[in-house]
């Protein structure tokens, strides 16, 4: 069961003392930060799986006060930092590894978003009209923003004001998600149509640093600043209304929580190919009228149809759910004991 205090008090870092404090926020910020660069796995899960989800949003609610405490600044400095380091150590691979094996990754996907379902559903039992309720209307608000095509909704390209926008609104979104248990910030992300440039822009800045390259990985800021920008605002924002509503309404939220995440699979099916675009074929938000256009077209960006697949396909997929499925279940249990 998810508890919070009242929204109005502060959060307890009682609870942590001296190396546990740090020691379990730097594993929830590593659990945090390789869930966000997975869509279908939840941030806020992975904090609530070590026992520091209610300290968390509290200490981002505390400090968007002004109200700064050195356990709670340690708390927060560990999760941040760890959760940064993640993502900026395996950004590559998880970028990679969709590439080219997009439907095997996604059956990944679907079981690990799928094993944030029973951490959600034991603390609303036994469900009332008010969760099932709830849970509708997050399955369906996931299905209309699946049914959006987002290569129609618009792309970072060149740096300008719609770009930033753009990045910054996908940031907000992202960082938002990320903070609530069983939602995926790296789905929403994907939903967007930004996820592989904001995935792309990380792995060049971080391989240019560590090359020594500082012009080049100044060039990701163009991305990774107004993201970061809209993270913060996003789960600054969340932390603070999921305390309030975790506190007076919480079986109405936590079952929206369970609809969003049950239709989070909707827009992950695994079995499909990309095809060529042609002249007249929109992309991204830009018309093709011209075959240079057309050909400049980064296979990446290719709309997808669906494939029948194998039996091995099929099979490998189920047992990627399955596995998946038990991967999110069992990091959902280790904090289980945890006060």
């Amino acid at each position: 069961m998810i508890r919070t205090n009242s929204s109005e008090a502060p959060v307890d870092v009682a609870l942590f003392r001296g190396e546990a404090l740090a020691v379990r926020s730097i594993v929830g910020g590593i659990f945090m930060g390789l869930a966000n660069l997975v869509p279908g796995i939840s941030g806020g899960t992975m904090l609530l799986a070590v026992g520091i989800y209610p300290q968390f949003i509290g200490g981002v609610a505390e400090v968007s006060t002004l109200r700064f405490r050195p356990k709670v600044l340690l708390m927060l400095a560990c999760v941040v930092g760890a959760a940064a380091v993640a993502i900026a150590g395996f950004a590559g691979l998880i970028g990679t590894l969709l590439d080219q094996y997009q439907w095997a990754m996604y059956s990944l996907f679907i079981g690990l978003t799928l094993g944030g379902v029973p951490i959600l559903w034991l603390a609303l039992r036994p469900a009332d009209g008010t969760v099932v309720w709830s849970a509708v209307v997050g399955v369906v608000l996931m299905a209309l923003l699946t049914a959006t095509n987002p290569e129609r909704i618009g792309n970072s390209g060149e740096p300008g004001l719609a770009a930033y926008t753009i990045l910054a609104v996908a940031g907000f979104s992202g960082g938002a998600a990320m903070i609530l248990p069983g939602m995926s910030g790296a789905y929403v992300l994907l939903v967007l149509g930004q996820y592989r440039a904001i995935l792309d822009a990380v792995e060049m800045g971080a391989d240019a640093a560590r090359a020594g390259e500082w012009a080049i990985a100044a060039q990701s800021l163009h991305v990774v600043v107004p993201v970061g920008i809209g993270v913060v605002l996003g789960v600054v924002g969340v932390s603070n209304l999921v305390k309030v509503l975790l506190a007076r309404y919480q079986r109405a939220t936590l079952g929206l929580l369970l609809g969003l995440l049950l239709g989070a699979v909707l827009g992950l099916w695994p079995f499909t190919d990309p095809v060529a675009p042609q002249i007249g074929d929109i992309i991204r938000g830009v018309e093709l009228t011209t075959l240079e256009l057309v050909a400049a077209v980064d296979p990446e960006r290719y709309h997808r149809v669906l494939f029948a697949p194998s039996f091995w396909q099929v099979g490998g997929g189920l047992a990627l759910v399955l596995l998946g499925f038990g991967v999110s279940w069992g990091i959902s249990h280790l904090g289980k004991e945890v006060p």
